[in-house]
């Protein structure tokens, strides 16, 4: 891969059962690395079009594939956040005073304030959904006017709920050593708390509406169902997290090559050296932190 300042990197090694390549499975797109056979290859290639052929059947078997490719970029973006988070960085800040706890005192309603039915469709989490399957997502979903300041997760919180951003925005920040750090600000579209939902696991981030919101909440058991489905609708809800994982890595990769070049611009070319070779490693983790799968 070649970094923007012209500089080489190796990013991968792959062997035997490794996979590449598995981003143009969720989006057409261009290649951002050179891939060379270092000898004789045998291995299987699957087109865009024929993965969104099968994907879309109504069957296990395609739900399971699709989920599949969901773990390998969620288990990408983790590697990443890792590397990013061993890095000092300028931009990070003092963290903010403690608040009461998440969606503390939050009415839970099935109305919004504004025309909300008619605003879905365009909501960037809907496209590709026709008017019914957006009805059956919805219909699962707590409407939440939230008030600027609102915390909607935690570090170390259950994942209770997937939220969608319907209007407003909501950032996101990591504690880092003591401090915080911005990994996203989420406009009207954007969803959040889905991996932890997904894995059973816990928040590893703060969420607070950064404006007066509307947000939609899924329960946690109600957006498995969705997302596990096997219905037309269930795969389009795995293509949304899908969509939302790619914008995630290029977003954070796009930050750390915004920490390098200021990095180089003020001199410090060994700080650069090390927030060019964490971008480089989203395409996949080091040989010797990943033998025999992605990261």
């Amino acid at each position: 891969m070649f970094a923007p300042g012209g500089e080489c990197y190796v990013v991968a090694r792959l062997g035997e059962g490794d996979i590449f390549g598995e981003m143009a499975l969720v989006e057409a797109g261009t290649c951002t690395a050179t891939v060379v056979a270092t000898q004789n290859v045998d291995g299987w290639f699957l087109a865009f079009e024929d993965f969104r052929a099968v994907v879309s059947q109504r069957q296990r078997a395609s739900r399971d594939l699709q989920h599949a490719v969901t773990l390998v970029l969620a288990e990408r973006l983790r590697a990443l956040n890792r590397r990013l988070a061993a890095l000092a960085s300028p931009e990070d800040r003092p963290p903010r005073p403690p608040s009461a706890g998440p969606l503390a005192g939050v009415a839970r309603t099935h109305r919004a304030a504004f025309d909300l039915p008619a605003f879905l469709p365009r909501l960037a989490f809907f496209d590709h959904f026709p008017r019914d399957e957006i009805d059956e997502v919805v219909s699962e979903a707590n409407v939440l006017d939230l008030p600027r300041g609102t915390m909607l997760h935690a570090p170390g919180s259950p994942a209770n709920a997937v939220f969608i951003v319907a209007r407003g925005a909501v950032e996101v920040v990591r504690p880092v050593d003591g401090l915080e750090r911005r990994v996203a600000v989420l406009g009207p579209g954007r969803p959040l708390g889905f991996m932890g939902v997904l894995l059973a696991s816990a928040h590893g981030s703060h969420a607070w509406a950064r404006e007066d919101s509307t947000i939609l909440e899924i329960p946690a058991e109600a957006f498995r169902r969705l997302y596990f489905g096997e219905a037309t609708s269930g795969s389009r809800v795995r293509a949304a997290v899908q969509r939302s994982l790619l914008e995630s890595l290029g977003r954070t990769n796009r930050a750390l090559m915004r920490l390098a070049t200021q990095a180089r611009l003020a001199a410090r070319p060994g700080e650069a050296a090390q927030f060019e070779a964490a971008g480089a490693a989203q395409l996949w983790a080091e040989q010797g932190e990943s033998r025999g799968g992605p990261p």
